[in-house]
């Protein structure tokens, strides 16, 4: 769809968000959309009216409330007249006004985020953002997450998109060094930034530096171009400069939008953010500079830094005169001239791979698309409680597994997990989520929701603590209280040992609307506490529908953490449980007797960080032959690749039994609990016995027919794993249902 969009800004003045705004709206327009811009007016209307952009005046420049009010009804009769689909926003006052606009006249509303805000003084609780927001670097988006909590599926990441025929080694600066008498042959820096006092530091600088410079560079001349509020404290500074050197080093242009043909004349650019880029599409050796960082000469280097923070310098070291002054001499006079013409050739192909205005274009059209899909379609919230953000890699499982099948429903489904460690949730995994027990976010997010998930695993049991059970069933029963949607989501149940526990079970669990669960077992515990058959359903364990990373990303990992691979691998994988002692010592001769007998490495992998390493290195100090313990935590996938290289699994764990079910590697279980015992027969894979009765020699045995038969047991588990990735996925079928009923 060819939307028809209105950008709102402050003004058109000099200016990289201004620049920005404006090639954007040239390359959409090219593209087939049809513009409007509205902002207070500037030097680029003339460029916008040139290729058939229509302006519109509003005064949006001020935080003055009559000017502000005036620009809300301005607005409201543009929006009107020109029948807009979309508004997009690029400043903290734009935003605003068409946030309340949008509030009563229901357009798609998408925001732009060049910058960070200043957020005292009670301005962070006036800055509004759209339904989706475009962020012109990374860490602008964290800033968005951090400050603001948007939601990591509503940011859209983009780059200063440049425009790569306008800003070329081919553009001629002919008129550019006639207006200014600058000499072809003499050395020539220019810079380029507004004079204002927020952005104007580096100027200062390099007006302090310039006789300092010239006494190394005789012939120097210093293009500085731009205007602001300090212009005319910077020119009285520059003139006095000129002065002491008895002719005219520094010219300072003022306001200019010609800025390509005025960089087209520099060997050297000094410059942030677009202008920085813009030179560096104009093929220019270039030292990036500005008020919130230093990144200094740009090369390959520099690359990852300068993209981090989109060119800005924000979170680098300060500018400084003396390293403005160090780079600067050295591109000058250590560089040759050739080596400069490489620099900048580099430069200009970093901005044709990373920073075309085409991709600028492309990825607003990707937000316009999700918002406007957003305004037109329902929209389902849902918030997954689990045992999440405990460094339990199975738990870990779940959560992503759920997350990518509920995902996979379609765009507008959108998730909120309740995890221990939300912000590392949030970062490790790109997935929202709020503090567990932080009782209003938790209340807020449930009242936002249209369904609350008690998600996977285990959580209904009193076997670790009652207080663990009354947490999951008194978030239950906060959602029901507040008419919201629960389903218990292929939950795993009991035991459940008190008979109080089992009747709040049944109290509450009877509340929900829907219950899946991963195994006969827990229909049949449900059944027997007295909750409603009619609303229960076995389904499989989401982890059956996880995939893990490559065997060779897998082999990398492993050559990190010093693990050899000149021999076929075991992986182990034992937790703590009670009355391990007489266990832990039988299962570390297992263990010698593999190595000893089949010549096998050893390597124990922790499920849960740390105490499934404390337990594996009980067992390793009990063996005779040398074993490996991974001592990183690896994330879902990773595990998952590590376990496709082992040649057969020994494991307490039942998310490592899963996992090596799903990359059809033989296994050996040891149940400590029912479920154990339940998947293995599932899966038609062999028993060790329960912990307290563990034979080694059965095991061993077990192990012999593995080593013997491993095709069978393959070919078991291919079938096996295809049935129940098929049943597991009837549960975000039914969360479908659920919700599509509730609407």
């Amino acid at each position: 769809m060819r939307y028809k969009i209105l950008m709102t800004l402050m003004g058109l003045e000099i200016g990289g968000a201004e620049t920005h705004v404006v090639e954007l709206s040239k390359e959409l327009k090219k593209q087939g959309y049809d513009i409007i811009v509205a902002s207070n007016g500037g030097v680029y209307e003339k460029e916008l009216a040139d290729v058939g952009i229509r302006h519109y005046k509003v005064p949006m420049n001020q935080r003055n409330i009559l000017k502000m009010i005036k620009s809300y009804f301005l607005l409201q009769k543009i929006v009107k007249k020109e029948k807009v689909d979309i508004v997009h926003s690029h400043a903290r006052i734009p935003g605003f006004i068409c946030g309340r606009l949008q509030k009563k006249m229901k357009f798609t509303f998408v925001t732009s985020a060049h910058w960070v805000f200043y957020t005292g003084m009670g301005l962070k609780y006036l800055t509004t953002w759209g339904q989706k927001v475009i962020a012109v670097s990374e860490d602008i988006k964290q800033y968005l997450m951090d400050n603001y909590r948007v939601r990591n599926e509503n940011i859209f990441v983009t780059i200063n998109g440049i425009d790569t025929d306008k800003f070329s080694p081919r553009t001629d600066g002919t008129k550019i060094r006639k207006e200014f008498g600058l000499k072809e042959d003499v050395p020539t820096l220019v810079y380029v930034s507004r004079m204002d006092e927020s952005r104007a530091m580096v100027a200062r600088q390099l007006i302090e530096i310039t006789p300092k410079l010239v006494q190394k560079i005789p012939d120097l001349q210093i293009l500085v171009v731009g205007g602001g509020d300090v212009y005319d404290e910077l020119l009285q500074k520059s003139k006095a400069v000129n002065e002491t050197l008895g002719r005219t080093c520094i010219t300072m242009t003022g306001a200019r939008t010609d800025i390509n043909e005025l960089v087209s004349v520099a060997d050297v650019f000094v410059g942030v953010s677009r202008a920085a880029l813009e030179a560096m599409a104009a093929g220019k050796t270039v030292v990036v500079a500005g008020n919130e960082g230093y990144i200094g000469l740009f090369g390959a280097d520099k690359l990852d830094m300068a993209q981090e923070n989109n060119f800005c310098c924000r979170g680098c070291e300060m500018s400084s005169e003396e390293k403005l002054y160090q780079d600067l001499l050295y591109a000058f006079c250590n560089m040759t001239k050739e080596e400069r013409e490489a620099l900048g050739a580099y430069g200009r192909e970093v901005i044709f791979q990373y920073y075309s205005v085409t991709k600028m274009a492309q990825d607003s059209v990707k937000a316009y698309d999700a918002a406007w899909k957003e305004s037109h379609e329902k929209q389902y919230h849902v918030v997954m409680s689990g045992y999440y953000g405990f460094n339990n890699t199975g738990d870990e499982a779940i959560m992503l597994s759920m997350h990518k099948n509920i995902q996979s429903l379609g765009d507008n489904y959108h998730i909120t997990v309740l995890s221990n460690k939300p912000v590392e949730t949030r970062d490790k995994y790109g997935i929202e989520a709020v503090y567990r027990f932080g009782v209003r976010d938790v209340l807020k997010a449930i009242r936002e929701s249209d369904a609350l998930l008690s998600g996977g695993g285990s959580l209904l049991q009193d076997s670790t603590s009652t207080r663990s059970l009354m947490y999951y069933l008194s978030i239950t029963a906060a959602a029901k209280f507040m008419r919201k949607k629960v389903m218990l989501y292929a939950n795993g149940i009991g035991p459940v040992s008190g008979k109080r526990n089992r009747r709040l079970v049944k109290q509450v669990v009877n509340k929900a609307d829907l219950i899946t669960l991963r195994e006969e077992n827990s229909y049949e515990e449900l059944l027997n506490m007295g909750v409603n058959p009619k609303k229960c359903f076995v389904t499989a364990d989401p982890v059956f529908t996880m995939d893990g990373i490559s065997k060779d990303e897998a082999r990398i990992l492993l050559e990190k953490e010093g693990i050899p691979l000149d021999k076929p691998l075991v992986v182990v994988s034992v937790r703590n449980w009670k009355d391990m002692d007489k266990f832990i010592a039988r299962f570390a001769q297992l263990c010698d007797t593999i190595i000893e007998k089949y010549d096998r490495n050893i390597v124990f992998l922790a499920m849960q960080m740390p105490n499934d390493i404390t337990i594996s290195e009980k067992v390793k100090k009990k063996m005779k032959q040398q074993a490996y313990i991974l001592q990183t935590t690896f994330n879902p996938a990773e595990v998952m690749g590590i376990i496709s290289l082992a040649d057969f699994i020994l494991s307490m764990r039942l998310h490592t039994l899963i996992f090596a079910a799903r990359q059809h590697v033989p296994l050996v279980g040891f149940v400590y609990d029912p479920k154990i015992a339940y998947y293995l027969d599932k899966l038609e894979m062999p028993s060790g016995g329960d912990l307290k009765t563990f034979d080694m020699e059965q095991t061993l045995a077990l192990v012999d027919d593995i080593m013997q038969h491993k095709q069978k047991y393959v070919e078991t588990l291919a079938q096996k794993a295809d049935m129940l990735n098929q049943k597991a996925h009837r549960n975000e079928k039914y969360l479908m249902r659920l919700l599509e009923k509730q609407k």
